[in-house]
């Protein structure tokens, strides 16, 4: 893949997880999206996304394993499908990108080993080899690995340890609160002056409100890197829905992420606005995370 592949304008796909459910998808626990390429029946709906957001103007697209991680496989008990899952979703991917016809780029989604949203403070160790596990899985299939909605230095560091050895580009996707920082506490400056690896292609807000999404443009703009994000609809702020899909269990009746989380009603000039913004202030990476579809990559995709 071309290092320079985001000093131009480029468009993002959307949401993967409530994009199934909205098409009938009825998940287990925390295997969200996952509980899609775990049955087949539910394989020509993920491609068909892939391919909606393809249509709308993505030019990159994202595989359906970030809940495939090694912790969210033990918890739902079918840690023995991780290897299975991770490259299923993969597959998928490229299934997608084959029927297209188009030069579309497969990014390999590398989420946060532990909770979602949290700083994981576990060892060092035991999250090297999480992260090491699921890149092995799925470095034959992508062209990008992209650090999923990751929350401290620490395990951006981490991660990018293994996948330098690899020299394969990183897409760096940062998680921030309201107050502008990590979960760790760490600001974007600090992870950007002490963990920049020469394959970092890019760093973006990561499943943000628009909100905290539009008040990083400046930390973000200011380190020579491409830069811009993928924001989330969700309807209520944490800690309380977070802590639900966070904790729930596989045996446990299925969580319906958009209950749970809600979903925001944003007009479509609302969000043309924050990307014009983002483009005024020289971002070239704008795409969607939790509650986006097909029709927020439209959207976005008129302002090419």
């Amino acid at each position: 893949m071309d290092k320079n592949f985001f000093k131009k304008l480029r468009i993002l796909d959307g949401g993967m997880g409530q994009e199934l459910h909205a098409r009938g998808l009825v998940s287990k626990g925390t295997l969200w999206s996952t509980s899609a390429i775990l049955d087949e029946k539910y394989h020509q709906s993920v491609v068909d996304i892939h391919l909606d957001y393809i249509e709308a103007g993505a030019e990159l697209i994202t595989t359906t394993n970030f809940s495939s991680r090694r912790v969210r496989m033990e918890q739902n008990k079918v840690n023995d499908l991780f290897e299975f899952a991770n490259k299923k979703a993969c597959e998928l991917a490229v299934k997608a990108k084959e029927q297209s016809k188009k030069e579309i780029i497969i990014a390999g989604s590398i989420p946060a080993q532990s909770d979602t949203y949290r700083e994981d403070t576990r060892s060092s160790e035991i999250i090297h080899q999480n992260f090491y596990d699921q890149i092995n899985c799925i470095k034959d299939f992508i062209d990008v690995f992209y650090l999923d909605v990751i929350s401290s230095g620490r395990e951006i560091s981490i991660a990018t340890e293994i996948i330098d050895k690899l020299n394969k580009p990183i897409l760096v996707g940062i998680h921030l609160l309201k107050d502008g920082k990590l979960p760790s506490g760490e600001t974007i400056n600090e992870v950007m002056k002490k963990y920049k690896s020469s394959n970092w292609i890019g760093i973006i807000a990561s499943c943000v409100s628009l909100e905290i999404a539009e008040n990083s443009i400046e930390e973000l703009k200011n380190h020579k890197l491409p830069f811009g994000y993928k924001v989330n609809l969700w309807g209520d702020d944490e800690p309380s829905p977070v802590r639900k899909i966070n904790s729930a269990k596989f045996d446990e009746d299925a969580v319906n992420l958009n209950t749970v989380m809600g979903k925001r009603e944003v007009s479509d000039e609302v969000y043309k606005k924050l990307g014009k913004n983002f483009i005024n202030n020289g971002a070239t990476i704008l795409g969607g995370c939790c509650e986006t579809n097909p029709r927020h990559v439209s959207i976005l995709s008129e302002l090419k």
